[in-house]
């Protein structure tokens, strides 16, 4: 989803779904329940502590937000259940094997997708009945490479085979393509359709919350967009 439909003011204007961004509680609330009927209604909306991780939950029924927990997918086969993850420049994965009733989704940033979220989300996936070569999977809205410039240095942390996903820059710098990455570690998984968005999230400013746009500007906070992916 965008970040446009919701009740917030102020830079986290106005479907910030993130309890994270300094929002009044009861708007970050109001978003989610908004997001949640334009995508399945009546659904309970299940969420995570993300961190980053290549953590990845079996997900059989609701929890609190108390009790969310911590790590960076989720996975499920029942009804009734709609998987979130929140980002703000990081790429949001949505995978679904319809013929096995499998349905996943991923919070995919650099670190995650170089750990291997990618490829612990479809495995979970398989252990439900999915078959990766029948999973369609889209990568969402995210940074994209001529807005995301990282350091020689953060290059040097992936293997000479990836080298495609980084572009020359300025001095010690070159730009990443994480869209492009994380398409890439679905197809390393066998995943029989990928599909990317091409959205931009930091030079998107009235479609999308971007972390990194909010630190260039010394910003305060920034909100979160939110994907979902359920079960009818």
């Amino acid at each position: 989803m965008t970040r446009r439909g919701g009740v917030s003011t102020g830079p986290v204007a106005s479907l910030n779904c993130g309890f994270g961004a300094d929002d009044d509680h009861e708007a970050v609330e109001e978003n989610r329940r908004r997001a949640a009927a334009a995508v399945l209604p009546g659904a309970a909306l299940v969420g995570l502590f993300q961190i980053h991780s290549s953590e990845v939950v079996t997900v059989r029924g609701p929890w609190s937000d108390a009790d969310r927990p911590r790590a960076d997918a989720l996975v499920t086969d029942r009804k009734g259940l709609l998987l979130s993850v929140l980002t703000a420049d990081c790429a949001p994965v949505l995978l679904a094997d319809r013929t096995a009733g499998v349905v996943g989704a991923a919070h995919a940033g650099w670190r995650g997708a170089h750990g291997g979220v990618i490829g612990n989300t479809v495995a979970v996936m398989e252990a439900l009945g999915a078959r990766a070569e029948r999973i369609a999977a889209v990568v969402g809205p995210c940074i994209a490479q001529p807005s995301y410039e990282v350091t020689d240095a953060f290059r040097e942390q992936f293997a000479e085979a990836e080298a495609r996903f980084f572009a020359p820059g300025r001095d010690g710098h070159c730009q990443f393509d994480l869209p492009g990455y994380v398409a890439h570690r679905l197809a390393e998984s066998s995943v029989g359709h990928v599909a990317v968005l091409n959205r931009d999230t930091y030079a998107e400013e009235a479609a999308f919350f971007s972390f990194r746009r909010a630190t260039h500007r010394g910003e305060p906070t920034y909100g979160r967009q939110i994907s979902l992916i359920g079960l009818g």
